[in-house]
């Protein structure tokens, strides 16, 4: 296994910045021998091949970590790719839960499911896979149960500047 190329790899799929540490972690069992050196050296020459060959993405280092990242220049494109996206159509069941979750939030899955009257865990996932919800926090009682809210992308896709533009249950009847 080439270390440049499982880096890459490792970057590639990961959505927030991972530190190289985090990295001889995930290939401890592959390259036993791996060191903290040989990564910050496998991410140096990735980040120079990425600008000698103006690729329309950077290696980034954020937040003690390192990141593919879209060139800035790209923003508009990839702000229209994802707005595209999320509005793809939901189903049913999905609009209803998100309308729950919207109006609700933050809420726990226990909740949501006791006036759905259904389990909802899979169409939560559906709509965190989309970015439309997201977990923002756990309520405070043995369990600790997760509590579930909208994200920036839901206000995005729904055309709504804030929460508090969501009609009230009763303008909607």
């Amino acid at each position: 296994m080439e270390l440049k190329q499982a880096v890459e790899a490792i970057l590639f799929a990961c959505d927030d910045p991972v530190t190289p540490a985090k990295i001889v972690e995930a290939l401890k069992e592959a390259i036993p021998d791996l060191k903290k050196g040989d990564v910050d050296e496998a991410i140096r020459q990735l980040k120079a091949e990425y600008e000698n060959t103006n690729r329309g993405f950077a290696l980034e280092e954020i937040a003690g970590g390192v990141q593919l990242l879209t060139r800035p220049q790209f923003a508009d494109i990839i702000a229209k790719l994802r707005r595209s996206k999320a509005e793809k159509k939901l189903s049913a069941a999905a609009l209803e839960t998100l309308a729950i979750i919207a109006y609700k939030q933050p809420v726990k899955r226990a909740d949501l499911e006791g006036i759905r009257g259904v389990a909802s865990g899979e169409v939560i996932r559906a709509l965190m896979e989309r970015r439309l919800v997201k977990i923002v926090g756990r309520e405070d009682v043995p369990g600790a149960p997760v509590q579930y809210g909208t994200t920036v992308d839901f206000l995005e896709a729904f055309g709504i500047k804030s929460l508090e533009d969501l009609p009230r249950p009763e303008e909607v009847k």
